[in-house]
């Protein structure tokens, strides 16, 4: 069994990727191609925004979000800028904030969905503070109205951190078009993903698509035009084309996604704490996470089932070691975000794609419940 199976995504769509790739291997411009310029329009489309400037990858995209607003270095500021995120998330939200010369500066999650709980960012405001960078993480948006409400009243700049949630609704709004700047993932496993890296940035803003799309390509206006310090950051017409091919089938695959959730949902319910739509949002379905309290006897007893797990993240970023000093700078330590920590404890994610069959879908849940009542798995029922 495949925690994420795109072989069988392949053999739906593979005539129309290799005649995609073949395209690309005829005209050779396999750098900001044609099919580049008309991936972007179909994405800035499809979420309604003004604008979309693709870029090499999810990393990218945030790098990209955070100097065209001239935080961090590019600032020119003596102190550093800040900007306020969730330690719950993946590693490069926060090296993105650092890398660009800024400050992350964390606040804990909300414990249903784990996402930025907006009640606790106005306390982490200081006149240092720049932009606030919520995560939509497993596919559902964070509390966007909220976010960007405060972020209005001390006239902050929004990014979400969209990697995994591209193709999710927040009160009928697209992810990824919900924010001064949303940023999004193509890697291979989210729900929309390529044969390789990439990314995208979302803006209704003219100044700022001008600066991305000159930041991503070493800040050239013009041919060897350099008018902005910035990186290589381009997304490769190969992998512009594989994603035209996977946009013909991605709304189908949204609803399966979907379907999955809810056949999970149903069989999990009484057995673990499983995720749950908040009002008036759906979900890309990244990741199908439950929490258990023995993890690692539940992942062992799965394993031994045959079945594929992943955890979605083990160590909350303030924790991590490169951000030691930083803690001990601010006066982070363990227990400052409760809610973040018992979740990287607890959180598991089960084998997610749109492709899993009923039968599958039944083995694991079965195979879940026997981990649970195993001599430890017993302590892991809901509560």
């Amino acid at each position: 069994m495949e925690f994420v199976d795109l072989k069988a995504q392949y053999r739906r769509i593979a005539e129309r990727v290799d005649a995609r790739i073949r395209r690309v291997l005829e005209h050779q411009r396999f750098i900001l191609g044609p099919e580049v310029a008309e991936l972007e329009q179909r994405l800035a489309a499809r979420v309604g925004a003004k604008h979309c400037i693709s870029c090499a990858s999810g990393t990218d995209a945030l790098l990209l979000a955070l100097l065209a607003l001239k935080i961090g270095s590019a600032s020119g500021r003596n102190s550093p800028d800040e900007v306020i995120t969730s330690p719950f998330t993946f590693f490069a939200t926060g090296e993105m904030i650092t890398l660009a010369g800024a400050r992350p500066i964390f606040v804990d999650i909300e414990p249903v969905g784990h996402n930025l709980d907006p009640e606790k960012i106005e306390a982490a405001i200081t006149p240092r503070t720049k932009a606030i960078l919520p995560i939509s993480l497993y596919g559902q948006p964070a509390d966007m109205d909220a976010i960007n409400a405060i972020a209005a009243r001390h006239g902050l700049a929004v990014i979400e951190d969209a990697a995994q949630s591209f193709g999710a609704l927040y009160r009928g709004r697209h992810s990824g078009n919900l924010s001064t700047i949303g940023c999004t993932s193509f890697f291979p496993s989210k729900p929309l993903g390529c044969y390789g890296d990439g990314g995208a940035c979302f803006t209704n803003d003219d100044a700022l698509a001008a600066a991305m799309e000159q930041l991503r390509n070493h800040g050239q206006q013009g041919r060897y035009r350099h008018t902005r310090i910035g990186i290589n950051g381009r997304l490769d017409t190969l992998q512009a084309a594989v994603l035209l091919a996977k946009l013909e089938v991605f709304d189908e695959e949204l609803t399966a996604r979907a379907e999955i959730a809810g056949r999970y949902t149903a069989l999990l319910k009484d057995s673990v704490p499983t995720p749950r739509l908040l009002h008036e949002r759906t979900s890309a379905w990244a990741q199908y996470t439950i929490e258990v309290d023995d993890r690692a006897s539940v992942e062992s007893s799965l394993k031994g089932a045959g079945i594929p797990t992943a955890v979605h993240y083990p160590t909350p970023l303030h924790l991590q070691p490169v951000y030691a000093e930083l803690a001990r700078d601010v006066g982070w330590r363990i227990g400052s975000f409760p809610a973040a920590e018992h979740a990287a404890d607890r959180v598991l994610s089960l084998p997610m794609h749109p492709y899993l069959e009923p039968h599958q879908i039944e083995e694991i849940a079965e195979a879940l419940k026997v981990a649970l009542r195993g001599p430890v798995g017993a302590s892991a029922q809901r509560v």
